[in-house]
């Protein structure tokens, strides 16, 4: 069977190829952890930008924590993405989603600081923001992050990754400036099914790349 990655880092050599062919004024690429780091590493060498994890964690309805109804995603300024439809059906108290926001905001701290010590978030305002991950299935974790992204007023968002399936990025589309996507098969399956070795992105390797990455 021919797979169109070898790994992670293969997809990434192949996406900053692609990204490479284009000039991006003031270019942030953002890594969507743990699994789309590697990726984002390539991609960020090959274009000289500096680079970013992006966090975003679900926020649980009361009472049914795996049933989510918005995110909490992370930067300089910190946001929170609910979805409408769901709040008005759950309608959750303002002292609910604040201290779910609160804890997951604590979360993203812990982990901020296991990956990348007392590095601060970098600054979104007027940036070229290139958010990169391993491949797209659904899309859900994604669109939470480029509505928080966009809330901390880039000058222009681009949605990179090197497989998704076309019904994805079509919801996506206008969550975004542009979208690079190397593979849109259809059928789909699954993201790691085109990759040859999927193996989990672990914290030591993400610690090993953000600190190789300049600041």
């Amino acid at each position: 069977m021919t797979f169109p990655f070898e790994n992670r880092r293969d997809a990434g050599r192949q996406l900053a190829k692609k990204l490479s062919e284009r000039d991006f004024e003031n270019p942030l690429v953002l890594a969507l952890p743990r699994g789309g780091v590697p990726v984002a590493y390539e991609v960020a060498n090959a274009l000289g930008a500096q680079m970013d994890l992006l966090f975003v964690k679900k926020i649980g309805a009361p009472g049914w924590p795996e049933y989510g109804m918005g995110a909490v995603v992370d930067g300089a300024n910190p946001q929170i993405v609910l979805t409408e439809e769901i709040v008005r059906q759950l309608k959750p108290s303002p002292e609910y989603i604040e201290a779910e926001m609160q804890r997951q905001l604590d979360e993203i701290a812990r982990r901020r600081l296991t990956y990348l010590g007392e590095r601060q978030p970098i600054d979104l305002k007027d940036r070229t923001v290139i958010i990169v991950d391993d491949g797209i299935a659904t899309g859900g974790t994604v669109k939470a992050a480029l509505k928080g992204v966009r809330k901390n007023e880039p000058r222009k968002i681009i949605l990179a990754v090197p497989v998704a399936p076309p019904s994805s990025l079509e919801e996506l589309r206008d969550q975004c400036d542009e979208i690079i996507c190397l593979h849109t098969p259809s059928p789909f399956g699954a993201v790691g099914a085109f990759y040859r070795d999927f193996n989990q992105t672990d914290d030591s390797e993400v610690i090993s790349l953000m600190s190789r990455i300049r600041d």
